[in-house]
């Protein structure tokens, strides 16, 4: 779940409902429960979920299977008629949704679309972009169609920088694409979406935390925030792996190699409020499973309802709480233990 300022947290609290909160409340005690017995106790539906729009991006980041054109699952992208399906059985339990998952949403033409009919359906929405294709006239339907929160990355304040991560971008075209969003929001008198630049601190950019900071003051978004850098090869060091310690995931051991700094405690606050589902249907336990390896089940054969409480999910579950650096996607990951923050 997302950090909030004060204007946003309004904003997600207004889509509570006594429905929404009760299942809130069902879903976090069953989470502590499971947690101090070590048994998958699983109550309610999740209170968010991130759905897939497309595989597909345009730009080739070097630790992104988008952008290294690097999955083993099928390419695609996400039909309307089959997302609004899946929402109509969500919905009333529903609270906080993200268009994202692998690949770039704006690439979807029906993106926009259904981020109106999740938006009508009173359910917070979320998506990350790279910004290329906020148009002007994206830009207005972005901020028509009621996107509550619109992450844009931007990695770098100059293009030499930017592009070493974000391989084929143009720097000018995302800061373009963040005015014409911060124009349509003061055009058309809306307080939202919620605009954060989202800076993914590595070695080469990290000097440039201040100017990021002040870029966006200038532009005018709603906030900047920093991301920790998730590496494959991390062991014997990386040289995306910046020197601040305070902005990475790995420390340094004494005879050189690299280690993940946080412990992975037998718990993980995912599994209980927070599943994926891939453009194609697919329902995966969270979004460190790129490649949809844990399949908790299929949505073109079986309901989420019995997804959700199916012996594969239980069995999940089962396994976070007794063995969790045993589960491949968990043995690179620095979240899922922290709730809302």
């Amino acid at each position: 779940m997302p950090d909030f300022d004060l204007q946003d947290s309004l904003n997600f609290l207004s889509k509570l409902t006594p429905r929404r909160a009760w299942n809130a409340a069902r879903v976090l005690s069953s989470y502590y429960i499971s947690k101090w017995t070590g048994k998958a106790v699983q109550w309610g539906y999740p209170v968010s979920v991130s759905f897939e729009p497309t595989t597909s991006c345009n730009l080739r980041c070097p630790e992104c299977p988008s952008g290294l054109r690097a999955f083993t699952r099928p390419r695609g992208m996400l039909n309307e008629p089959f997302f609004r399906k899946t929402m109509d059985e969500m919905a009333p339990e529903l609270l906080y949704l993200i268009f994202y998952f692998q690949g770039e949403p704006y690439l979807n033409p029906d993106f926009l679309d259904m981020v109106k009919y999740a938006s009508q359906k009173g359910i917070y929405t979320a998506t990350s972009t790279n910004a290329h294709y906020l148009t002007d006239e994206n830009a207005r339907k972005t901020v028509e169609s009621g996107l509550d929160r619109l992450i844009i990355s931007v990695d770098g304040t100059t293009q030499d920088t930017y592009e070493q991560y974000r391989v084929g971008g143009q720097l000018e075209k995302v800061l373009a694409g963040a005015r014409n969003i911060v124009k349509w929001k003061k055009a058309l008198k809306s307080s939202r979406p919620f605009v954060f630049f989202q800076f993914l601190v590595v070695r080469h950019n990290e000097h440039q935390i201040a100017d990021i900071k002040r870029m966006a003051r200038e532009i005018g978004v709603d906030q900047v925030r920093f991301k920790t850098a998730q590496v494959y090869d991390y062991e014997k060091g990386n040289p995306l792996i910046p020197t601040l310690e305070k902005y990475s995931r790995y420390r340094a051991n004494p005879d050189g190699t690299f280690a993940i700094k946080n412990t992975l405690s037998n718990h993980c606050w995912r599994l209980w409020h927070d599943p994926v589902i891939t453009w194609d249907g697919l329902v995966v336990p969270c979004c460190f499973d790129k490649d949809a390896q844990h399949r908790m089940g299929d949505l073109k054969t079986s309901t989420f309802r019995d997804i959700w409480r199916n012996e594969t999910y239980r069995r999940f579950r089962k396994d976070i709480l007794h063995s969790r650096k045993n589960i491949d996607i968990c043995a690179n990951c620095s979240e899922g233990t922290k709730i809302w923050g």
